[in-house]
């Protein structure tokens, strides 16, 4: 990896504002190859990308993640679905379904494969942002893109060239995450740091509206149920987990 590469992927931010300017539909093509050449457990590939075009159907995903305006605004919205459907038709009908492992193979498949998609947008002047609110309402968006059985939405995936220029958001200090030969407990006086960094980051991009650190943020997250409709949803998908 050359230090440019290291430098881009240091310099991310999620763009939630774009210019008018079209992606190019043989670069928006080169950049979902780019994703293709993720690695993947065992050749699965269990990914299908889902480009929307119509724009009722982005006025529909916008609401049914939250309102977020940026959706039907950006150039393109893609959906990244986790995908046993095709492999699974190569079975001929000896699929074993609801395996936890292959669920993780797809849904680690998609990640994979969008960051790929991610850092070859950003390497070309692209901005983008990732839309997991769409597992708000996931009956209704695989309603809505006509999934079938053994496919879920993931995230969506805002596109285009940014007209903004945000923060890059402060990451955990390396010694919190970069451990060697055993898991090390967490330290309280990196994050006591740690928040002090995310309270001064949020001070300057809200112009002092915004005053918290990190962990009251994961406070906030952790202690109350996310999303408990997944799980439900995800076995009437055919994920049962097993």
């Amino acid at each position: 990896m050359t230090q440019s590469v290291i430098a881009q992927l240091k310099s991310h931010r999620s763009i939630r504002k774009f210019t008018a300017r079209p992606v190019a539909d043989t670069l928006l093509r080169e950049l979902i190859m780019a994703g293709q050449c993720a690695a993947t457990s065992s050749n699965l590939q269990g990914v299908s990308v889902i480009r929307i075009v119509n724009r009722q159907t982005r006025q529909a995903l916008a609401a049914l993640a939250g309102n977020q305006a940026y959706i039907e605004q950006a150039p393109e919205f893609l959906v990244f679905c986790a995908d046993l459907h095709r492999a699974g038709w190569c079975c001929q009908g000896t699929m074993v379904e609801g395996m936890t492992e292959h669920f993780m193979i797809a849904t680690v498949d998609a990640a994979l494969f969008a960051q790929n998609v991610v850092v070859a947008a950003e390497s070309v002047g692209l901005g983008i942002c990732y839309i997991g609110a769409l597992r708000n309402n996931p009956q209704q968006v695989s309603d809505l893109l006509a999934l079938p059985s053994q496919v879920y939405p993931v995230f969506g995936l805002c596109l285009g060239y940014p007209d903004q220029d945000p923060l890059c958001k402060p990451r955990l200090p390396l010694a919190s995450v970069l451990m060697e030969d055993q898991y090390q407990d967490v330290n309280e006086a990196l994050l006591v740091q740690y928040d002090q960094t995310m309270r001064a980051y949020y001070q300057q991009r809200t112009g002092g509206k915004v005053d918290r650190g990190w962990s009251a943020e994961m406070s906030a997250l952790l202690s109350k149920e996310s999303r408990p409709h997944m799980r439900e949803f995800l076995a009437h998908k055919g994920f049962s987990m097993r």
